[in-house]
């Protein structure tokens, strides 16, 4: 049997759009499926449970921003996807199976990206120009709308609380990594190192899996890169992942483990 598996395409910097509508429904970044915008009138009673990682089980591959190459490179395969060239970390060959989660827990050892770590917090842009607020994803199996359980997302008099001061800061730290990591993606594709990839597996009972969707950079194109274009990516410390991304392919073998 040959199973055709679709990278999906992540979100461009680190922000999410809210409403975003589409002739077939709303879309929201891969894991999130109802972000609203955190309000201290609207969810002063709303509160936080500690969270596993069983709503990231059925994601195949999650974004990723440059600071977590080196990281990430360890455990994972690193693509790049869709027009933006936004990388992801590749976490299965199976659709909706991640196997780095195993009975709701992030495999020990295993690096945890920044993008999982995250949730169920996330920016959304305002009407601002370049504005952007605190959002969560309302149907978080972690969140509690009413109750005792949990930590507070607001104290009483209505400030954010410790913790929805500590998502925020990781949120601003995520979107300005965002920016950067869009920046090196903006280049790659500029400077033609990129191709069309697919990765063939064929697993122990027979079956064949095909990863389909992404993209790669070419070692040969790489290394024929003009000087100037060189010096310029070193000096912004961009050679680096490159090379992280490069060898992080080694590790689609891995995946047949899972």
């Amino acid at each position: 049997m040959i199973e055709d598996l679709q990278l999906p395409v992540a979100e461009g910097d680190g922000v999410d759009t809210l409403p975003t509508q589409e002739a077939d429904g709303p879309m929201h970044p891969p894991l999130y499926r109802a972000p609203v915008l955190l309000s201290s009138r609207e969810h002063a009673h709303w509160r936080l449970l500690p969270g596993d990682a069983a709503f990231a089980a059925a994601s195949h591959a999650v974004p990723l921003v440059l600071g977590e190459f080196a990281a990430a490179a360890r455990c994972y395969p690193l693509v790049f996807v869709g027009e933006d060239a936004a990388p992801m970390a590749v976490l299965g060959l199976e659709a909706e199976h991640n196997r780095f989660v195993v009975a709701d827990q992030w495999q020990t050892g295993a690096y945890v990206p920044a993008y999982v770590r995250r949730y169920p917090f996330v920016f959304a842009r305002t009407t601002q120009p370049d504005g952007h607020a605190l959002a969560i994803d309302a149907d978080a199996a972690m969140l509690r709308t009413d109750g005792d359980e949990g930590q507070p997302l607001f104290e009483a008099d209505g400030q954010p609380s410790a913790l929805t001061r500590q998502a925020l800061q990781f949120c601003e730290a995520f979107t300005s990594e965002a920016a950067a990591t869009a920046a090196f993606s903006t280049q790659l594709l500029a400077s033609g190192v990129l191709v069309e990839r697919q990765a063939d597996v064929v697993r122990a009972d027979g079956r064949t899996s095909s990863l389909l969707g992404f993209r790669v950079v070419d070692p040969d194109r790489f290394a024929a890169l003009p000087e100037a274009t060189v010096i310029a990516w070193h000096r912004q410390g961009w050679l680096a992942p490159v090379q992280f991304h490069l060898a992080s392919l080694a590790r689609f073998n891995d995946l047949l483990s899972g």
